[in-house]
């Protein structure tokens, strides 16, 4: 089997990035791109020198600001950040069509494998993709190369603001060994604080257990903790996607809430926001996953399945609101929540024989691709469902 070739590109604190290209009297100025009015604000992204200073994202503005009393606040321009993000995909694409984007965050990953005979090796296709975005965007990306999607990213945040890093393939496990845990991408904050708990400070020593070992405290957990601490991954670039064979969107309140009906209302308007995203990539979910973050720290994750899969609104509604009753099984305050659509399917493009849904099914399409219609032409928070639905 070829060994691939997955380049991973980011544009190290995008938002202040595109923020500084708006605006060059914010460079070398300490800056925390954050919601100021909100009540609860969180941190939205910050430059190299508020993070030098201890801020980071998702961190409470209150905080952030006794971290880094000299910093600027610059309120978060999403759709700005999305074309500066479209920008760069026009960028890459040229290379090859296996580009993996994340949401507006200036990560993507290229799978360059094969492409040597057009363009060179993986590493002059890299260093010139880079050359190009710093004179046509003003952007300058790091950049890193390995054979998996997993690696390469670890190999990135090697180099970070400035730089690149290359893992040959077979070095995988050696590269990682000597890393600290806190550097293998997907671990929650609970598996970490398990793993100090039995002493494992490096990802080499978490390497040296078996899956046997592993699947005692970790259960299903532990076949990935398994293969990633060894270099191991096999999730393949996923063209405009996560790659990780899911969508999701996530909110914050501005202040705790215990009102369910606060929370239902939130997750209304996320599913619309998915169910649109599944429609335009021509993909319908068979799960439905809410993840609630608690006051306290602690996270409750349960789902709702449909096993032919859905991409409409109403009914990943009714898997949203179901899986939100099953986690939310405490009486502590919600600091926020996630929804999540997985086990993605290619939506069938050929038509039924017979029809087979029912009558409010295919009113409930109808008003879906018209709200799909309106929010095309007006953008994408003009109509939503209501919760009454």
């Amino acid at each position: 089997m070829q060994d691939r070739s997955i380049i991973h590109l980011n544009v190290t604190d995008f938002a202040v990035a595109v923020e500084r290209l708006q605006d060059s009297s914010l460079k070398r100025i300490p800056l925390i791109v954050a919601p100021e009015q909100a009540a609860r604000a969180l941190v939205y992204d910050m430059s190299e020198e508020a993070y030098g200073d201890g801020v980071r994202k998702g961190m409470r503005l209150d905080r952030a600001r006794r971290y880094c009393r000299r910093a600027q606040i610059l309120m978060p321009r999403p759709r700005l950040y999305r074309r500066a993000m479209s920008a760069l995909v026009a960028q890459v694409i040229h290379y090859t069509p296996l580009v993996e984007q994340g949401k507006e965050d200036g990560h993507l990953f290229m799978d360059v494998t094969g492409t040597h005979r057009l363009f060179g090796p993986a590493p002059d296709i890299a260093w010139r993709l880079r050359k190009q975005v710093q004179k046509e965007l003003g952007l300058d990306p790091v950049w890193s190369l390995a054979s998996n999607k997993l690696v390469s990213k670890v190999a990135s945040r090697m180099v970070r603001p400035l730089g690149e890093y290359i893992v040959g393939a077979g070095e995988e496990s050696e590269f990682l060994a000597p890393l600290p845990l806190s550097m293998l991408p997907g671990l929650s904050h609970e598996e970490l604080g398990l793993l100090q708990d039995f002493n494992l400070e490096r990802i080499g020593q978490l390497a040296q257990l078996s899956r046997e070992q592993l699947a005692v405290p970790f259960r299903k957990r532990g076949e990935y903790l398994y293969e990633a601490s060894r270099g191991q991954d096999r999730i393949p670039v996923l063209p405009g996607g996560t790659g990780t064979g899911q969508v999701c969107r996530e909110y914050h309140f501005e202040d705790d809430t215990a009102e369910r009906s606060e929370v239902q209302g939130v997750l209304t308007s996320l599913v619309h926001e998915l169910g649109r995203q599944l429609r335009q990539e021509g993909k319908v979910g068979q799960r439905v996953g809410v993840r609630l973050s608690y006051s306290d720290g602690r996270r409750s994750v349960r789902q709702a399945t449909e096993a032919g899969g859905t991409d409409n609104d109403f009914l990943l509604r009714q898997l949203a609101l179901t899986a939100l009753d099953r986690a939310w099984q405490r009486r502590v305050r919600i600091r926020s929540c996630v929804l999540i659509c997985d086990r993605l399917l290619p939506r069938s493009r050929q038509q039924t024989l017979f029809v087979l849904n029912s009558p409010q099914e295919q009113q409930q399409e109808k008003m879906v691709a018209a709200m799909d219609t309106v929010c095309a032409r007006f953008g994408s928070g003009t109509i939503r469902l209501g919760t009454a639905v």
